[in-house]
């Protein structure tokens, strides 16, 4: 498997972004936001869609897409606070309809097909690169804000009586959502980046006790599933982010599974 360089860049930006994805994830489920991170995903593929047309790198433009669209969002939620719900539907389905209408002048449909399930043959030397600085900025703002993301994400108000500059966490938080789901379409999928945000964040919880363990644990598993994915899609020769979710979904029926029997014991 290493005697191939596609794999070790796969797995390379693989690793980066399983670090990544559950430090997103886990703020999300705490604002109980995850939705988001589903309708930025699909509406990556529209970027993807414009990048492939224009015969450029379909993670800039990706990257651009998904920035416009998630603060369309933050902006629409903030103005409506009663239907932030529907702002998110709205904006996820604008997104699928237009990499809808785009996919039919991609060139090659199997290559827009690789962004919506993942490839690990697809993933280049420059994506390597772009994964690492987002991979570098993602991390460095994640534990630099860790608390005031913490209690941003329980209590804003309190957050903000507390001396939080809620503001600037929000939109930060928005920046490395959008520009993590972005780059992550080429290796995980963009129907399975959702997924990943929560599958090991929900597994975590059932282990953990403690917030700090839980966000410390949900990147562990995340890792582990990602490897476990890539491998699995490299001598199988199926997709990777259907692997990636599928190991992950079954380990979480086996800690639920765990936590059900052990709860039953109690009792």
């Amino acid at each position: 498997m290493f005697e191939y360089s596609f794999m070790i860049r796969s797995l390379i930006v693989g690793v980066m972004l399983s670090i990544i994805i559950p430090m997103i994830g886990i703020i999300m489920i705490n604002r109980k936001t995850a939705m988001i991170g589903d309708a930025l995903s699909h509406t990556s593929l529209a970027g993807i869609a414009i990048g492939l047309i224009a015969g450029i790198n379909p993670l800039w433009t990706s990257l651009i897409i998904c920035v416009i669209a998630s603060f369309m969002i933050e902006v629409i939620r903030r103005k409506f606070n009663r239907f932030g719900d529907m702002a998110t539907a709205i904006v996820m389905s604008t997104g699928i309809a237009i990499a809808a209408i785009l996919s039919d002048f991609t060139p090659g449909g199997s290559t827009f097909e690789s962004f919506m399930f993942g490839s690990i043959t697809t993933v280049s030397q420059e994506d390597v690169f772009i994964v690492l600085g987002i991979f570098i900025i993602v991390t460095i703002v994640s534990l630099y804000f860790y608390y005031a993301l913490l209690y941003n994400s329980i209590n804003p108000v309190m957050a903000r009586l507390a001396g939080v500059k809620t503001d600037l966490v929000d939109g930060l938080f928005t920046l490395i959502t959008a520009v993590t789901v972005a780059i992550s379409a080429k290796t995980v999928g963009a129907l399975m980046i959702t997924s990943l945000m929560t599958i090991p964040v929900a597994s975590s919880l059932m282990i953990c006790k403690s917030y700090k363990s839980t966000y410390i644990t949900s990147i562990i598993l995340s890792v582990i599933f990602m490897i476990l994915g890539i491998t699995a899609s490299f001598y199988i020769g199926i997709k990777p982010g259907g692997s990636i979710v599928l190991i992950a979904i079954i380990f979480l029926i086996f800690v639920s599974l765990m936590t059900f029997l052990k709860n039953r014991n109690k009792k």
